[in-house]
C-alpha cells in the first residue's frame, strides 16, 4: 500500500493541494494499493486563501504512515513557518518517506522542518527571492516548474504542483500510467490569449 498524505492549513492555496490530489486519485481509482488522504494538525476544519471549506481526513495524531507527502503553499506558509507542531510532524514524517513534495511556499516549510535544507529547490515566482534571503534552502532556483534533489521534489506555484505529481506518479508506477492519469485529468495546457502580442 502506498500512501499519499496531503498536509492542509489554514490559507493553502487551493490548487496547490487540489491539484495532485485529482492527480493521485485518479491513479488510485480501481487500484487499491493507493490510499490518498489530507491531514492537518487538529483535523478540524481548514479554511484556504480563496474560502474554500475541507475537512481534513486525519489529524496528526490519527494518520496513518506517509510514503509520498504533500505540503502546500500559500498565504498561510508564512504563518505555519512559527508552527513548531507542525513543522516537527514534517520532519518526523519525511523520516520514512519515499517521496517528500511541495506546491509554491511549501517549500519554505520543507526546508525550515529540514527535508529541503541545502537542498536545491524551486517556490512561486513572486517567493524566489524572499526563500533565497531566508537562506534556509540550497541553490533556490526560477522559471522551473519542478526540481529534484534526492527524494525531495519542489514545485513552482499552484497548477506546478499537477506537473510535479505527475512525474513523481511516473516514478512510482510507470511514465506510461502518468500519462494515462494526464490524459484522463485532460491536462494539456494551452492557455487562453497567448498568441495575445
Amino acid at each position: 500500500m502506498t500512501t499519499v498524505g496531503i498536509l492542509l492549513f489554514d490559507n493553502a492555496e487551493e490548487l496547490d493541494f487540489v491539484g495532485p490530489w485529482e492527480v493521485y486519485t485518479v491513479a488510485a481509482m480501481g487500484d487499491d494499493t493507493m490510499n490518498v488522504f489530507t491531514v492537518s494538525q487538529t483535523g478540524e476544519t481548514v479554511t484556504c486563501a480563496k474560502g474554500m471549506r475541507v475537512l481534513p481526513d486525519h489529524s496528526f495524531e490519527t494518520a496513518p504512515p506517509v510514503d509520498i507527502l504533500v505540503v502546500p503553499g500559500g498565504e498561510g506558509t508564512r504563518a505555519e513557518a512559527e508552527n513548531t507542531v507542525l513543522l516537527d510532524w514534517i520532519t518526523k514524517v519525511s523520516e520514512n518517506c519515499q517521496w517528500v513534495t511541495s506546491v509554491c511556499t511549501g517549500s519554505l516549510l520543507l526546508a525550515l522542518a529540514g527535508p529541503a535544507k541545502d537542498k536545491k529547490v524551486t517556490t512561486h515566482w513572486s517567493f524566489v527571492d524572499s526563500l533565497r534571503e531566508r537562506g534556509v534552502a540550497g541553490d533556490v532556483l526560477a522559471n522551473i516548474r519542478y526540481v529534484r534533489d534526492g527524494n525531495v521534489v519542489t514545485s513552482a506555484g499552484v497548477s506546478a504542483g499537477i506537473d510535479m505529481s505527475l512525474w513523481v506518479l511516473g516514478q512510482l508506477t510507470s511514465p506510461a500510467n502518468a500519462r494515462k492519469v494526464q490524459h484522463y485529468i485532460e491536462y494539456d495546457p494551452a492557455p487562453p490569449y497567448a498568441a495575445d502580442v
